[in-house]
């Protein structure tokens, strides 16, 4: 059965969505397609969608030369009326289309003209059209532009500190890690830039403008989803009604939050509440795969938390008068990762200003947008420019307490009271440990070369001629698995290099690219100017010492080397490193 259409056409003026007499076949369904008649140039036709909730229709198309504007409401902040289209969404290509305060969603193709996004909008869908984000955001509202298809607007205007724009399809696969950044356009004098996909060497929006007093060099990227801070279903909530399920907490509600500062309890409204989906990736590391970390009953102190508590990773219990990342204390007895749960939707809270809230009886923290609200949206690999976003020194309400010498006294206080803990879990990872780093070389070529001798602390290898640069190959591992997870340094950490020379045709060269501040690929920056660690499989460019037949000594000083875990424990990920 064909869709019915549902015709509004009008000059100037105002018509209300839900007034079954401004359409021709009465209020839209999600099976019409809404034809929009907006006049002539001049004209400006205002819709007034319905307040809060969602409408879905089939398709939108928006006739005539006169400027639209599609106007939703705000319940609360980031709360938006929804506009979902099944279809297509085509606007005029002589006039401006407002999208203001909406979730205006299309499975289809959004193209056209210009379309002006503010007031809070998200526009979603395969959108080409022009994109222009409201000059006068103050933001009290995020404006967001999420490309879910392969195309990309050919020009963005009027980009701000409060506005955002996520990749989807464009960078969807999952091998690859891309480079995405924002250069001068070469067509203009400045005032313009493009956004550049390195990796796969092209432009995805040829045309980038700067809202007055925004600042090009402040423009940040979040691959992926973020890292996740979120609560498993049934965690509890306490509120003013009582303790209440993540899952039922809606926008408007009433939290108890704790001033830790003046010791005492205040009453915060919940401003924003979203969901998504996590799939483990078990082929990673325990603390990157997505398990969720299941905190027993009572494994923090007598009652806290008051039954087992599941939250990710990287979400914060609150300590000490700080906060501390739940993977920092993972002790694989009483808060361990559990692998029985491959998949789970996740949430999170989000309060008028980040708080401690308390879930499960044990104090953590509420939503903090770091860059990672995109998460909540879309599953899948994405990349999203962000303007400003929140950060844990100037936004959080509590420091976070990473360092070493305030968690480690957390972790063995709880690992104290493993023997008291109910159900307790019973690890059976074994962890196998060893000094030698398997040092060997990698020319630029492919020859693989073993060390001719070695001792405590250097190394040398006979180079052939006409190697122009070797990678340093060896085991490695990061410090969180091999000395605890309260060490917070999840790098791959190689070997750390002090002197390099080089020996031939009765010369000696020094080779310290690997001690400058910019350094090869493999290096890792440190605050040292006489070492720097490798990460395992590091590249040094020997420059053309060799280059006339000649055959070389390669000398490389050691400061320190490992431990590793051994290649059984670290499994495909250490093989790929040492490829």
């Amino acid at each position: 059965m064909a869709n019915t259409t549902d015709t509004w056409t009008g000059a100037a003026g105002n018509s209300n969505w839900n007034d079954a007499n401004n359409w021709d076949n009465g209020v839209p369904t999600a099976s019409s397609d809404v034809v929009i008649n907006s006049g002539v140039i001049g004209d400006s036709l205002s819709i007034t969608l319905p307040s809060g909730g969602s409408s879905t229709i089939a398709s939108l198309t928006i006739n005539g030369d006169g400027d639209v504007s599609l106007n939703g409401s705000r319940n609360a902040q980031y709360r938006r009326t929804n506009l979902i289209v099944n279809g297509d969404v085509t606007v005029p290509p002589d006039a401006v289309t407002t999208v203001n305060g909406t979730y205006l969603i299309s499975s289809g193709n959004i193209s056209g003209g210009t379309i002006l996004i503010a007031q809070g909008t998200t526009l979603q869908g395969n959108v080409s059209t022009p994109i222009s984000f409201s000059p006068t955001n103050d933001g009290v509202y995020a404006n967001s532009l999420y490309l879910t298809g392969l195309d990309a607007p050919s020009s963005v205007l009027n980009f701000s500190s409060y506005d955002s724009i996520t990749f989807g399809s464009l960078v969807s696969d999952e091998s690859t890690q891309h480079s995405v950044y924002i250069k001068d356009n070469p067509d203009s004098t400045g005032s313009l830039f493009e956004v550049y996909d390195e990796t796969a060497d092209k432009v995805l929006i040829p045309t980038l403008t700067m809202a007055p007093g925004a600042d090009v060099t402040k423009i940040t990227w979040q691959s992926d989803a973020g890292t996740l801070n979120c609560f498993l279903p049934g965690s509890m909530i306490r509120t003013c009604d009582g303790d209440v399920a993540v899952e039922n907490i809606q926008i408007g509600d009433e939290v108890i939050t704790f001033d830790w500062k003046n010791n005492k309890n205040i009453v915060r409204k919940v401003v924003w509440v979203g969901k998504a989906r996590a799939v483990v990736r078990p082929e990673l590391h325990d603390d990157e795969a997505g398990w969720p970390v299941r905190i027993l009953k009572g494994a923090i102190a007598d009652g806290v938390p008051y039954k087992d508590m599941l939250i990710t990773p990287e979400h914060c219990l609150f300590l000490k008068d700080r906060f501390v990342p739940a993977r920092m204390l993972v002790n694989g007895v009483s808060i361990f990762y559990d692998k029985s749960i491959t998949s789970y939707d996740y949430y999170h809270v989000e309060t008028e200003q980040h708080s401690v809230i308390t879930a499960d009886g044990a104090l953590t923290e509420s939503y903090l947008d770091t860059g990672n609200r995109s998460s909540f949206r879309q599953e899948g690999k994405v990349i999203t420019l962000f303007g400003s976003v929140k950060n844990w020194e100037d936004d959080a309400c509590a420091p976070l307490g990473v360092e070493r010498s305030f968690v480690e006294p957390l972790y063995h206080a709880i690992e104290r009271r493993e023997n008291s803990i109910i159900g307790a879990h019973t690890s059976t990872e074994g962890m196998e440990l060893t000094h030698d780093p398997d040092l060997h070389l990698v020319t630029n070529t492919g020859t693989i070369v073993w060390p001719m001798r070695k001792t405590a602390h250097q190394y040398s290898f006979m180079l052939p001629s006409d190697t122009q640069s070797v990678r340093i190959v060896s085991r490695a591992s990061r410090p969180s698995d091999v000395i605890g997870p309260f060490v917070d340094d999840r790098r791959y950490m190689g070997v750390a290099v002090t002197d390099v020379r080089l020996q031939c045709a009765n010369q000696h060269f020094d080779i310290t690219s690997h001690l400058q501040a910019q350094k090869p690929e493999g290096w890792h920056d440190t605050d040292w100017t006489d070492c720097a660690w490798t990460n395992g499989n590091a590249k040094l460019p020997l420059g053309n010492h060799l280059a006339r037949g000649e055959m070389g000594i390669l000398s490389i000083t050691l400061r320190a080397a490992g431990p590793y875990l051994l290649p059984s424990e670290t499994g495909s990920e250490m093989q790929k490193r040492s490829a």
